[in-house]
């Protein structure tokens, strides 16, 4: 198995329900390990930056309102297999279709607040990672 780094997001509803100490719990649990974290608050530029893959899409404006309207933590995860894992750990976008235990099954209020954001692939994972922390700040 190789290790890898993946980001992860703990998204404004996490923060403002005071869940974030509970999920980077579960993640070490899982054996996933922070390297690098923050607490940030983005601004619109860098919600619209962070996202654009989505802009065509017809959510992008609600999603970048939803991620500017309070603090997130952001996170490098590192461990065995660690965006697959992570994702496992998270579950499905929509709360609903999530599976049991699953953070967005346990913590998200509904398909456009669920809680956390996880890249989808290793490729993906390092230019995430690269958005948020310089090289030198992930460490582990």
């Amino acid at each position: 198995m190789a290790i890898e780094t993946t980001l992860s997001i703990l998204k404004p509803d996490a923060v403002e329900r005071n869940l974030v100490g509970k999920i980077i719990a579960r993640f070490e649990e899982e054996g996933l390990r922070p390297v690098a974290i923050r607490r940030m608050h983005l601004s619109r530029a860098d919600a619209e930056g962070f996202y654009a893959v989505h802009k065509e899409r017809p959510f992008f404006g609600e999603l970048v309102e939803f991620m500017t309207r309070s603090p997130v933590v952001v996170m490098a995860l590192r461990g065995e297999n660690a965006v697959a894992r992570n994702r496992e750990i998270m579950g499905a976008t929509n709360p609903a279709e999530a599976a049991e235990g699953t953070l967005r099954k346990l913590y998200a209020k509904s398909i456009g607040e669920n809680t956390v954001h996880g890249s989808d692939s290793a490729e993906n994972a390092a230019i995430e990672v690269a958005y948020f922390f310089r090289t030198t700040e992930v460490n582990g």
